[in-house]
């Protein structure tokens, strides 16, 4: 993995989860159930950690949410599962977190929107009830500003100074602007009022590509907080994950960034973990943190009238993210390897080359065999209805001797001899 420039930042710990730039950026994500049905946020919630996420957000809008929250951790708890759970506060948190100091101590985090409390009006008294809450039970605090609800009195008092000035700058340019001094000054305000520098992160978030970018060069530039980064509403399918990874990947590879979110908007009954894929596979993609093995695989084109190199790739994809859950245990360093399925000549058996195990299948009128490359060396050739179980065989094999126990020993053997 290539070394990647990190923005140096102090390193918050939520629960057992540090961040910062001298620890892996973390992948978080946010319930969508009721958080008063305990079993249903349970369940989700350990869904979302067996997909990876590292912290899970929860919303806490109610009384029956904030007396529901110690029973999510210790259903958690009993699972065997330390998940780092974020209570989401708007409006009346100051409210709740008094109200049931079992949530508040229950909770890892808090994530305050300052547009959403007193803040920047006539008085911050409930903006300093929160995060004196905070401080009593030793938590750290998200202010977490977004464009959708920004501080109206701080947003107007700025646009009126823009208004005045000889040349006017563009009301995008004032709402960045509002943004960032919300969420610094939201901070400033936190430490006034004892929370600690290391306690706090922030984020600042729009739903426009171009705009998170902007306002997040803007924000790190002026802070060494943890920023937490993501689109507010990525949106569905394609448009979201597309979204997402154009926002997220240019702030990555500048080094800024910390924690990370995938805000897709699931289909009705859809899988809430493909927004914690989606989060991993773009550090993946980046070359910052591995995961899961990586396939690749071509798109297919005149060469490759049989589906069959597909249905492999998607077999080889299914069985590796099977596998990973007792892998990850087993096999430390699994989630580095690669695989090609390739199908056809043209890329196949450079492709596979590259890989640490590639299989070049038969494209349209080619000889019937599939060669296999191991670490850049032609090993077998496969044949027959048994390709897949044979090539599945070869990689098991593969991962016991490389990563596992056994490699171990071999590398022992070689450090002897």
């Amino acid at each position: 993995m290539p070394e990647i420039y990190r923005r140096k930042t102090v390193t918050a710990t939520i629960g057992n989860v540090r961040m910062g730039s001298d620890v892996p950026v973390v992948v978080q994500s946010m319930t969508n159930t009721d958080t008063a049905d305990v079993q249903g946020s349970i369940d989700q919630i350990a869904s979302l950690a067996a997909a990876g996420s590292e912290i899970v957000r929860v919303t806490v809008n109610n009384d029956e949410a904030a007396q529901a929250v110690p029973y999510i951790v210790e259903g958690l708890d009993k699972l065997g599962l330390q998940t780092p759970i974020v209570g989401d506060f708007h409006y009346n948190g100051h409210l709740l977190l008094n109200k049931y100091p079992a949530c508040a101590q229950a909770l890892a985090k808090y994530r305050i929107n300052p547009g959403n409390v007193s803040i920047g009006r006539k008085n911050d008294d409930n903006f300093r009830t929160m995060i004196e809450c905070a401080v009593r039970n030793q938590k750290p605090v998200r202010i977490g500003v977004n464009w959708g609800s920004l501080d109206q009195a701080l947003l107007t008092t700025m646009m009126d100074q823009n208004s005045r000035l000889p040349q006017p700058l563009p009301a995008r340019d004032v709402m960045i602007e509002a943004m960032l001094v919300s969420a610094l000054s939201s901070a400033e305000a936190a430490e006034r009022y004892g929370l600690r520098h290391d306690q706090i992160i922030l984020s600042a978030k729009v739903s426009g590509v171009r705009d998170l970018i902007d306002v997040y060069t803007m924000l790190a530039a002026r802070c060494d907080y943890p920023l937490h980064l993501g689109l507010t509403e990525a949106g569905m399918g394609v448009k979201g994950i597309v979204a997402s990874a154009a926002g997220l990947a240019p702030l990555l590879l500048a080094g800024i960034g910390d924690t990370i979110r995938v805000s897709l908007t699931p289909k009705p009954g859809g899988d809430r973990s493909e927004e914690v894929l989606c989060a991993q596979q773009i550090l993946q993609s980046l070359s910052i943190r591995s995961f899961t093995p990586q396939v690749t695989a071509c798109p297919g084109c005149g060469r490759t009238t049989s589906t069959f190199f597909q249905q492999l790739a998607e077999q080889i994809q299914d069985y590796l993210r099977v596998s990973m859950p007792a892998w990850r245990e087993q096999y430390p360093g699994v989630e580095e390897m690669k695989l090609a399925v390739m199908g056809c000549i043209v890329n196949g058996p450079g492709e596979s080359k590259h890989a640490n195990i590639g299989i070049s299948l038969p494209g349209t009128f080619e000889e019937p065999k599939a060669p296999v490359y191991v670490d850049g060396k032609l090993v077998t050739t496969l044949r027959g209805d048994t390709i897949v179980t044979d090539f599945q065989r070869i990689l098991d094999e593969y991962v016991r001797t490389h990563y596992g126990a056994a490699a171990a020993e071999s590398s022992q053997l070689v450090e002897v001899h």
